[in-house]
């Protein structure tokens, strides 16, 4: 066994696969953040008064959590069942339809109905996280692919407020362009959402004619996506050689007979201690990161204190009273340095030190740079205190570029089979949607409360506290070795002895899915014995 080790070619990205998720994940943050700069607009233009437009504001960015929170399980159960590829572009087919929804609201009413079906559909997050995971089980890669994603995210986090905030009421804003258009004066924000859709259509049928199965149980069925993709892009290539003819005629159904399907994984197997813990530790990130990215903006744009009315024992009172333009600028370098070290530093880093050892030097960081941030404004000038700023959030930042593939590291190597990871994202997902509902929220009002008592401290201090436990829990995390191994051929011979067992002791029926073979049982899930000892520890 050893020497069949040592003789196997070394494992390398699957670029190609990577490069199809990543132009799949594109769309949704392009569609989630290109909101942000016209809702506030979109929603006084359904006559609600100026007074009530941050409340409302709120309830629609809290009813995409909540829509999301509520489905993400049931998402990341149908991947577990029907394989990821097709719920990915049912997601995917949801949210665009969602967000060509929103964007042609008319009442207040249809917009929040619209951001709740948005938030319903968004669970392909965690079916792409599962992805990733199959797709790179060998722990020497995962820094490089699980650093992907994120990266995806910061360039659309980027892109989507650029095009909300410029094409958002084009027939006002560009009269000379659009002025005429009774279509855009009458619907002023479906311009932005029609170009996402663009972006969903791209990443729809990249999905379609190039992404591969990755569930063991169903990526033998024949894929007929991808057979016309080949057809379409065979001209293109270099050279080429014919189609098998297996994949046309009914030698494909003799290679792949129908075989046993798989029983659906019980949530005990999905639920182990390390996947318990690495949970918790994911929605306390989610938790304080999201509340410190809405409480910065608010912290920026805040007046500063007036030393005629502020009272003499206040404490770090006011803010830096800059307008959404200066605002901008300062979020597009976060966004760049983030970019940048998605790219160039997380990867190596991680991969020298370990995701373990870099997730539990970032909790700490958290909390240091929340209880700072207000002491940016003692800077002596203007333009040092936004230094001072920027320069606390960039330390932030690298933190959050380090966690969160981490913690997405160390939580798919705690799953007990990669069949559960469908599952287990699922719940990550929705648990981090309560997060993200939870923590600006809590934030938001101690920091109201602070500004209002004249200490500036308070939002800042509720957040160092809410990310302190999230240290003390990484000394109950474990590094798993991951799924590297698990197609050895041992492994392989008892998962179909199991097989075997359960279909003689009538378990389950032969099933009639096409094209699933013995050689997809080999994603075992963890016996009896050793779940239980996972559990003592």
């Amino acid at each position: 066994m050893k020497n069949d080790r040592d003789s196997r070619p070394e494992p390398k990205l699957p670029i190609q696969q990577l490069t199809v998720l990543s132009i799949l994940r594109l769309a949704e943050p392009i569609a989630l953040t290109s909101v942000f700069p016209y809702l506030p607009e979109m929603i006084e233009s359904f006559g609600v008064h100026s007074t009530d437009v941050a409340k409302w504001t709120g309830i629609t960015s809290a009813i995409f959590s909540i829509s999301q929170c509520l489905t993400a399980i049931p998402w990341g159960r149908a991947s577990d069942k029907y394989g990821r590829k097709p719920i990915i572009l049912l997601a995917m087919t949801c949210a665009l339809t969602s967000s060509l929804f929103f964007g042609f609201s008319t009442s207040l009413r249809w917009a929040i109905i619209a951001r709740a079906l948005s938030g319903a559909s968004n669970g392909n997050v965690g079916i792409l996280r599962t992805t990733v995971a199959e797709m790179v089980p060998e722990k020497s890669l995962q820094p490089r692919a699980f650093s992907t994603l994120p990266l995806i995210w910061q360039v659309g986090s980027i892109v989507g407020p650029i095009l909300g905030g410029s094409l958002a009421s084009p027939a006002s804003k560009m009269p000379e362009i659009f002025g005429n258009s009774k279509f855009l004066r009458k619907y002023p924000f479906a311009l932005p959402n029609l170009v996402n859709s663009v972006f969903f259509a791209i990443g729809l049928s990249a999905g379609i004619f190039f992404l591969k199965e990755s569930l063991e149980t169903k990526k033998h069925r024949r894929d007929y996506g991808r057979m016309l993709g080949r057809y379409i892009t065979r001209p293109f290539s270099r050279g080429y050689k014919a189609l098998p003819s297996d994949d046309f005629d009914g030698g494909y159904a003799a290679k792949h007979p129908k075989t046993p399907p798989v029983p659906p994984p019980s949530y005990r197997s999905v639920f182990t201690r390390q996947s318990c813990i690495t949970l918790a530790a994911y929605t306390i990130l989610a938790l304080h990161g999201s509340a410190h990215d809405q409480l910065i903006t608010v912290y920026m744009h805040l007046a500063p204190a007036n030393p005629a009315t502020t009272p003499k024992d206040a404490f770090l009172p006011g803010g830096f009273g800059l307008d959404s333009g200066r605002i901008g600028i300062l979020f597009t370098i976060y966004g760049i340095f983030s970019m940048v070290a998605q790219f160039a530093v997380f990867p190596p880093v991680a991969s020298r030190y370990g995701a373990l050892k870099c997730f539990r030097l970032c909790t700490i960081v958290f909390p240091l740079m929340y209880m700072a941030t207000p002491f940016t404004i003692l800077a002596p000038t203007p333009f040092l205190k936004e230094v001072s700023l920027l320069a606390v959030m960039m330390t932030k930042a690298m933190a959050a570029v380090f966690a969160f593939p981490c913690v997405t590291i160390l939580m798919t190597n705690s799953a007990s089979s990669l069949r559960v990871l469908g599952t287990l994202n699922g719940v990550a997902t929705a648990l981090s949607a309560v997060g993200r509902a939870c923590g600006p929220y809590m934030s938001g009002r101690a920091f109201t409360w602070g500004i209002e008592h004249g200490n500036g401290c308070a939002g800042w201090a509720v957040l160092a506290v809410c990310a302190v436990p999230g240290h003390f829990i990484t000394y109950w995390l474990r590094d798993q070795p991951g799924f590297g191994e698990e197609k050895d051929e041992g492994i392989k011979l008892e998962d179909r002895r199991e097989m075997e067992e359960a279909f003689r002791e009538g378990e389950f029926e032969v099933g009639d899915d096409e094209g699933e073979d013995i050689e997809a049982q080999d994603a075992p899930l963890l016996s009896e014995a050793a779940r239980e000892k996972e559990w003592r520890g």
